[in-house]
């Protein structure tokens, strides 16, 4: 039976307190953006609310397909308990995945790193973090974050199965972009930025009270998407991980 020595290096990913760290940057940085680019629009264009959304929604798909390439190569660039769960149940069927003891420290990661990009963004702005009064909690606006968490969801793990990963960060880009406008949410479709963005009462807040029936929508999101997957691709077996950037491994001794 072979054994590993010092001369025979063994794979592994980057430590879990690094690809967290990752994950708290990218998804506080995402929530900069976000809600930065909600201040900024609102000051540029106080009196046009479709050319606040053009701006937010552009700036946020561009910023999100930066993030991606920058930090996905460490983490997988997950920024989204939705996104870090399915990837941890679809990896069960293979084997394969998010181990079950790092999801925890990914959702963590994700949901303080977003609140501190609200902080970030409004210290920028000099804005008070106050809680957000928008409240946006209708069925539309429901039935929109289910459409968009499931879509969301579907994309990812379809670029893996179809071998388009390379793509990942612009489709997703474009696709957060899009549905800015088709759906009547604006496409929140991440648990931990809705979290993050009661904390501010600008144009990208939402109020404390919609905040638990928006992150139930979205869950049932992510369950349609992945139960899409598994029907238009049943052998899927690839992880988010590998899908949004392939994670960059070190050599262990």
């Amino acid at each position: 039976m072979k054994t590993a020595t010092s001369s025979s290096p063994v794979q592994r990913r980057p430590q879990i307190m690094r690809r967290a760290a990752a994950e708290f940057l990218g998804t506080g940085l995402l929530v900069t953006i976000v809600v930065g680019s909600g201040i900024a629009a609102q000051r540029l264009s106080p009196h046009d609310t479709g050319l606040q959304l053009l701006e937010n929604s552009l700036t946020t798909a561009l910023g999100l397909a930066v993030l991606i390439l920058m930090l996905g190569p460490v983490s997988g660039a997950h920024f989204n308990p939705a996104v870090t769960i399915v990837d941890w149940l679809q990896g069960r069927r293979a084997g394969t995945g998010i181990a079950v003891r790092d999801v925890a420290p990914y959702v963590l990661a994700q949901i303080v790193g977003g609140v501190c990009g609200t902080l970030l963004a409004g210290a920028m702005f000099d804005t008070a973090t106050t809680f957000s009064s928008n409240h946006r909690a209708t069925g539309g606006h429901l039935i929109g974050e289910v459409v968009a968490t499931a879509g969301l969801v579907l994309l990812i793990f379809a670029l893996a199965r179809t071998g388009n990963g390379s793509v990942t960060a612009a489709a997703v880009g474009a696709y957060i972009g899009a549905a800015y406008w088709f759906t009547s949410s604006t496409s929140f479709a991440n648990p931990a930025v809705t979290i993050a963005r009661m904390f501010t009462d600008t144009f990208a807040g939402i109020a404390p009270a919609s905040v638990f029936p928006f992150i139930l929508a979205q869950l049932v999101g992510a369950a349609l998407g992945l139960a899409l997957l598994l029907l238009f691709y049943p052998t899927a077996a690839r992880i988010a991980g590998d899908i949004v950037a392939p994670q960059q491994l070190e050599n262990q001794p």
